[in-house]
């Protein structure tokens, strides 16, 4: 039988239309419990047999969702001793002749028998009016305490495999414990209600559709109850993670309660209220939204407060990271004094915390020289310096995003390169060179990268400091990226004057070199680096001896022969001046 032929034997049924005395259902000598049931087999049949309707389709929409919302309130009745109640008996009449009248309308609508559009319009209009009525004194009923936890049937959740009706159900189901429940129920609802959307993205989805329940939420996040305010900020938190949904909660309102529970909330309630503004202002989605309510203020002083947790403020900082994505609320920011707020977080023995406030830092000093500049004025590199500081015991993951602003922040100014190296950063980066990890050495040997191809006085620094040694031991490792980066920035090194008198001065440094070029593949990417720092060490006269007495000339002029990059120069070079007669006969181009 097709679902409108169903839905109507159905309402037909509980009308008594199949029955001479069609108005026993509504008879008000029916049992209570009787009766009850009666009112919920009406309001289902009554769903079913309007959805077919074409005509009035906005208002028979509105007429259905009231109708739902009723039909999950008397589920609730049903599922405890409330229905003996003489008031929740009484109402069934009412919800009866309702449900009647709205049956005939159904009707009509169906038929198309219905005398004038205005008419109907108007009768619709006064029917979601009811409806809406009963519901509102059946929550009036329910919030003076006749329904409560002690006498509630716990609909048990469905499994693994559940169909989509049955996890609507139980959705429906804790959506109504939630309203019209006492504070136990709607605690241990709310936390049911956690629990599945943590576990199973599917019920998140359910809860959006059922749109009653997000507004409900958000409802709560203004409950004078701590508890249920807690609980629903921790729904709202996984809900904010989907972008798919994103735009109801915001639709629903979302963002002021929110800044409120950062305002007043207890610390449990702002630590997943800054969670859920984080992921809704990834991207500076939603910034002006925030910053309208206050937000940028209540995230600042929260940072700045000695009272806050450590979750608070990274996650706060996660917020204004996002936030400062737009240009008027980061001026605003620094106006308020986030500069100074965020290098003394820098400071903060938590690891947590000093990411956050690192990162935040970076942020707003990229690509803003001002910005850069007052960071460095407030004390910043000192900070960043102290946090990779070998010798105060720090995580490697605050290290490494310390040395990432560090390098952002002072490699593009003279100045701060001068500042830096007044605290004594090339000794601390000197030393993960030699003495860290893995990882270490690589982030370490990517900064002396960057920081070879600044100015000369920082080259020469990095002479004297002893960085050109260190290069050497880089130039066999097993990586190509490792090996171009010590080549690159040795060659970089030994174009000063200086370093290369200093380079040459130890043998074992151009025997080195030579050695690994004669294990090299010809053409090799490395073999191409390597001749290059030798050609650069040719313009010293003690290099040029080194190399023309080495014993790897022939290999040098086999490497020029097949065309090697820069090798034909490198003869060249040997050949010039004093040596020329040396090699006189060994080569011409």
């Amino acid at each position: 039988m097709p679902n409108g032929v169903l839905a109507k034997s159905l309402i037909n049924k509980s009308m008594g239309q199949e029955n001479p005395k069609q108005d026993q259902i509504f008879q008000e000598s029916s049992p209570p419990k009787r009766s009850l049931r009666q009112a919920i087999e009406v309001i289902s049949s009554l769903i079913s047999y309007s959805l077919p309707i074409k005509v009035f389709a906005v208002k028979w929409q509105l007429i259905r969702n009231k109708l739902e919302e009723l039909n999950s309130s008397l589920i609730a009745i049903e599922d405890c001793d409330s229905c003996q109640n003489p008031i929740v008996s009484g109402m069934m009449s009412a919800v009866l002749a309702s449900a009647r009248d709205c049956y005939d309308l159904a009707r009509r609508c169906v038929d198309l028998s219905y005398s004038g559009k205005l008419l109907m319009q108007s009768d619709l209009d006064a029917m979601v009016a009811k409806f809406d009525r009963h519901v509102r004194n059946l929550s009036g009923i329910f919030t003076a305490g006749i329904l409560s936890q002690g006498f509630a049937i716990v609909v048990s959740r469905p499994g693994v495999n559940a169909c989509k009706d049955d996890v609507r159900f139980y959705v429906r189901d804790l959506l109504t414990r939630i309203k019209i429940g006492d504070l136990e129920m709607k605690r241990h609802a709310l936390v049911n209600l956690y629990d599945v959307v943590v576990e199973d993205e599917k019920y998140v989805k359910i809860i959006v559709e059922v749109g009653d329940i997000v507004n409900i939420l958000v409802s709560l996040l203004d409950s004078m109850e701590m508890e249920l305010q807690q609980d629903a900020v921790k729904v709202v938190a996984v809900i904010s993670g989907f972008d798919s949904y994103k735009s109801i909660l915001i639709g629903a309102g979302i963002i002021g309660p929110l800044i409120r529970v950062l305002e007043s909330g207890s610390e449990i309630s702002k630590e997943g209220a800054a969670r859920s503004l984080q992921k809704l202002t990834k991207n500076s989605d939603n910034a002006w939204s925030v910053s309208a309510y206050g937000g940028v203020t209540a995230l600042l002083k929260i940072c700045a407060s000695v009272d806050s947790t450590a979750e608070l403020i990274s996650t706060a900082c996660g917020v204004l990271r996002n936030l400062a994505g737009v240009d008027e609320i980061k001026r605003f920011m620094i106006e308020e004094g986030a500069v100074s707020t965020f290098i003394k977080l820098a400071r903060s023995k938590d690891e947590g915390v000093q990411i956050s406030s690192i990162e935040f830092l970076q942020n707003i000093a990229s690509g803003d020289e001002s910005v850069r500049q007052l960071v460095v004025k407030e004390g910043g590199i000192r900070a960043l310096v102290r946090v990779f500081d070998p010798k105060i015991a720090r995580s490697s993951k605050s290290r490494e995003m310390a040395l990432r602003a560090i390098e952002n922040l002072c490699f593009s100014s003279t100045s701060s390169i001068s500042v830096l190296m007044s605290y004594g950063f090339m000794d601390q980066l000197l030393f993960f060179l030699r003495n860290g990890d893995v990882s270490a050495q690589e982030l370490a040997l990517k900064a002396a990268f960057r920081l070879s191809g600044t100015s000369e006085e920082t080259k020469k620094a990095m002479g004297d400091a002893g960085f050109m040694s260190e290069f050497v031991k880089f130039l066999d490792a097993k990586s190509f990226e490792v090996r171009e980066m010590a080549a690159v920035a040795l060659t970089s090194l030994v174009s000063v004057p200086k370093n290369r008198k200093k380079f040459v001065q130890d043998d074992r440094n151009v025997s080195f070199l030579l050695q690994l070029l004669d294990q090299e593949e010809t053409n090799s990417g490395s073999k191409k680096l390597l001749i290059s720092i030798l050609l650069s060490l040719t313009s010293c006269n003690s290099g040029r001896k080194q190399i023309a007495s080495s014993g790897y000339l022939k290999n040098i002029e086999k490497l020029a022969e097949a065309e090697v990059s820069d090798a034909k120069r490198l003869v060249r070079k040997l050949s010039t001046n004093r040596f020329r007669s040396m090699l006189n006969g060994i080569w011409h181009s």
